[in-house]
């Protein structure tokens, strides 16, 4: 069933992942998959032993002192790989093994041997005790030697004896509370069996939906190419219209620039025709009215007035200023424009703006040449994409899983009920196990009870006035207790100790051998050691599932992944058993895909972005003889100012000097002239510097415009054919590069889901947290936490007890003496303080003392 449920996972991972192929590396948009769906394990593969922690800390310390030799890989690999025969290398080999396991294993034999020498001399020296006290020795004659440190020895026996049954109350609560814990442990086991069973369930309910999930994201890529297919216009068309954009738009913008060019050179050759008109016709009228100014000007001043002494020198001054008044710049001679102008007109009768106007929308027209031009092939495309969704979905279909699954299922329920069957089986054996042990606590509470209640009654009863044939009968009944706890002693403990080695040789070795190699990971290495599971096999695991034992799949790794909750694929590598990469290999689908995006063939060579008739104006634009027009006499007289003095400085000088004349009919005849030159600066030197601005701004421009005309001309004709060339000719080579773009981002998509899945399926579909759970449930939970550990510390509690047994016995034997009636006493002569024995009828020494009143030196201080 373990290799079926690795089929159905890996049919599972099959349908939905191919390798990523690095063919292409576009920048494509990233697409949003969502989450895959999962749920929470609710099994927590931790136990925390509580308060009883501190004991098996100390009991581990015990067996690491016992034990303190690492974990013996090498040994058990030989142990393992050795085949036993009959040759004298053979044994050679087998004692070598024994002596390395011995030298292991020394700490164990160690103690385990002290344990049977305990089981062993312990009945026989309790034997002897019995006969020797039957034979009144040992301390079995009723007779007790009368001491003077009698006291000190007595409170010294009770004392140890009372340490000693402390120790060993301690040793048997330690064990009974292992007791317990191991009995509590398997009482709530049920609840963590149900919940390994209840992930194994969600594991195996929730893969086929985590499957059909990938699944259904197909669809995420298929819509998002769909839709720049769909869009092919704007996605595909732009793009090449952006590369080809590069050339034309400049080529076409010069174009239109020139287009504005004419239309400008029209208006400066008209500004300049009429600004040259205005000019010549406003200079003779200003020519005409400054001579008559003058004229009457010079009439005034050779009036009388300007005789008399104090005008004299001013009016001769203002004669002299008179030849200042005339124009300064000659407009008449400038040369004329009109031819220019007239065959700049004949350029204009076509509208060149209008001819460029067509060539941008020309051009702008691409996406609809590519939609119109590879509907068919998009048409193909999309069915390559529509069958890809429907072989994964068929595929996926075709697969049993829910048959697997369904196997899967019985079989994990049948589990659950044969488990929860013979559950309160185990129950009713751990309650007999519990029974056991717990009449083996007894066995000592009850040495315990003998012990203590000796002390209580010895102590209690004890009358250190009274002698020791006249002791009291709680006194008598303290030693008996004693006593009886001796007996006991020696009739448990070799029992005892027969449990305490059998459970330390077992729990031990599980602790060492098991557990502690568990926690590091070293048990997983010795399993996995090469032909150590099989002398065939390399990796046992991999030998298992995939039938092949050179695949490096290790139990260590799968342990290791499946705790950090890794996919099942990953974790056991089933890509060794169904190669998914053929199953959903993007190249063979993206082949398809690129073949048919390859086949697209765009023809733009009906964009035309300017015709001969536009190339033809713009030749006769270069050649309309603006470039012959002799722009410096222009500027010359430009440059000059309209007459040769500023005729309101003029005249704001002749009424100052107006005014230094003497009052009368001159001085109002020559402001008079002032006001006139005013009138004329206002009303013809203004306008005349208006137009000759007018005429400069546009001589200028003319110029600019000129200047290697023909040159600009030639150079935004090549230009506008090399755009055409380029889209006539080379625009096959921008599609294709722009075409290998457009694919590379559809393909990106593909490889975008692919990744996801591989992703997905290595992280997050089938985690298989449940089966390291599971593992993690048996082994460190149930065999170590529960058993090993409850076990070791059980039988370090018995053990102990049962060891401190002997020096109990000990002191019990001793303690007893001081408690029990003797039969016989020592009795001392009143004059030579000489002891004698007498009897109690006085023929043999002895006497009793409340017979004969003999005084007691020793009892009567």
């Amino acid at each position: 069933m373990a290799v079926e449920l690795c089929l159905l996972l890996l049919l599972f991972c099959g349908s939905t992942i191919s390798e990523v192929q690095p063919i292409y590396k576009p920048p494509p948009g990233t697409l949003d998959f969502g989450f895959v769906p999962s749920k929470t394990y609710d099994t927590g593969a931790y136990h925390e032993p509580g308060a009883i922690g501190i004991l098996f800390k100390i009991v581990h310390a015990f067996l690491y002192l016992v034990q303190p030799n690492t974990f013996p890989q090498d040994l058990i690999r030989k142990l393992a790989q050795q085949q036993f025969g009959n040759t004298q290398g053979d044994y050679q080999k087998v004692n070598c093994l024994c002596i390395s396991a011995i030298y292991y294993e020394i700490g164990f034999i160690v103690s385990a041997a002290l344990g049977l020498l305990f089981i062993l001399l312990l009945p026989l020296v309790g034997l002897c005790f019995c006969m020797c006290r039957c034979c009144d020795n040992c301390g079995g004659e009723m007779h007790q030697r009368q001491k003077k440190n009698a006291d000190c020895q007595r409170s010294c026996f009770a004392t140890f004896l009372f340490v000693a049954s402390l120790i060993i109350s301690v040793g048997v609560l330690c064990a009974y509370a292992a007791n317990q814990h191991l009995t509590n442990q398997v009482r709530g086991a049920k609840k963590l069996v149900n919940s390994n069973f209840k992930d194994l369930k969600i594991f195996l309910n929730d893969t086929p939906a985590q499957i059909d999930y990938l699944v259904s994201q197909y669809n995420t890529t298929k819509d998002k190419a769909l839709s720049d297919l769909n869009n092919v216009g704007p996605v595909l068309g732009t793009r090449v219209q952006e590369q080809l954009g590069k050339e034309v738009r400049p080529a076409l913008d010069a174009a239109l620039t020139m287009a504005g060019a004419i239309r400008e050179t029209k208006e400066a050759l008209e500004n300049v025709s009429v600004s040259v008109e205005v000019l010549q016709e406003g200079t003779e009228r200003l020519h005409a009215n400054l001579t008559d100014v003058k004229m009457h000007l010079s009439n005034t001043l050779n009036d009388s007035a300007c005789n008399a002494a104090q005008a004299a020198s001013t009016c001769n001054i203002i004669r002299n200023s008179l030849g200042q008044l005339d124009i300064n710049a000659n407009f008449s001679g400038l040369p004329g424009v009109s031819s220019q102008l007239a065959k700049i007109n004949d350029v204009l009768k076509i509208d060149l703006s209008s001819l460029v106007q067509k060539g941008y929308a020309a051009f702008n027209d691409t996406p609809d040449l590519v939609v119109n031009q590879t509907r068919n092939i998009l048409s193909d495309i999309k069915s390559v994409l529509e069958s890809i969704g429907s072989n994964i979905t068929t595929f996926t279909r075709a697969l049993p899983v829910q048959k697997i699954l369904a196997d899967l299922m019985v079989y994990l329920t049948q589990s659950e009920a044969y488990v929860q069957d013979y559950f309160p089986l185990v129950e009713q054996y751990d309650f007999y196990r519990w029974l056991g042990c717990l009449i083996l606590c007894c066995m000592l509470v009850l040495i315990l009870v003998f012990y203590y209640l000796g002390l209580l009654c010895g102590t209690c009863g004890y009358d250190k006035h009274a002698s020791p044939t006249t002791r009291g009968c709680i006194s008598n009944t303290g030693g008996n207790f004693l006593m009886a706890g001796v007996g006991f002693s020696f009739l448990f403990s070799w029992l005892l100790m027969i449990v305490v080695v059998l459970t330390f040789i077992t729990g031990g070795n599980v602790e060492k051998l098991v557990c502690e190699p568990f926690e590091d990971k070293n048990l997983f290495k010795v399993l996995d050691t090469p032909y150590l599971l099989n002398k065939h096999w390399k990796n046992y695991l991999a030998g298992i599932i995939f039938k092949n034992p050179n695949v490096n799949l290790t139990f260590e790794k799968v342990y290791s992944d499946c705790k950090e909750n890794k996919g099942i694929y990953t974790s056991l590598h089933l890509e060794y058993l169904f190669n998914i990469n053929e199953l959903l290999n993007i190249s063979m689908y993206t082949e398809d895909v690129a073949l048919k995006i390859e086949h697209i063939q765009i023809n733009l060579s009906k964009i035309i972005l300017l015709d001969e008739i536009g190339k033809e104006n713009l030749l006769n634009f270069s050649s309309s003889g603006i470039d012959g027009i002799d722009f410096s006499a222009y500027l010359t007289e430009i440059n000059k100012s309209v007459t040769k003095v500023d005729l309101l400085s003029f005249a704001n000088d002749l009424e100052a000097r107006a005014d230094q004349l003497p009052k009368g009919a001159l001085e109002n005849a020559l402001k008079g002239h002032a006001n006139n030159i005013r009138m004329i600066h206002n009303q013809q030197v203004v306008p005349l510097e208006q137009a000759m601005s007018t005429l400069n701004q546009s001589i200028r421009l003319l110029k600019r415009t000129s200047s290697e005309l023909m040159v600009k001309v030639k150079n935004v004709i090549s230009a506008v054919n090399a755009a055409q060339n380029l889209i006539n000719n080379n625009a096959s080579q921008v599609i294709v590069q722009e075409t290998k773009k457009y694919m590379d981002t559809i393909i990106g998509y593909f490889e975008q889901y692919t990744e996801w899945v591989k992703e997905s399926i290595s992280m997050e579909v089938a985690a298989c947290k449940p089966i390291a759970n599971v593992i993690d449930t048996a082994v460190d939970i149930f065999l170590c936490s529960y058993i090993a550990d409850s076990v070791n510390t059980f039988w370090f509690g018995l053990g102990g007890s049962s060891m401190f047994l002997i020096p109990a016995i000990i002191f019990a034997v001793k303690l007893s003496k001081y408690y029990r009636r003797m039969d016989t006493e020592d009795v001392y002569d009143d004059f030579e303080k000489i002891p004698m024995k007498t009897t109690e009828n006085g023929n043999n020494g002895y006497h009793k003392e409340h017979l004969y009143g003999i005084h007691n030196p020793v009892f009567t201080r």
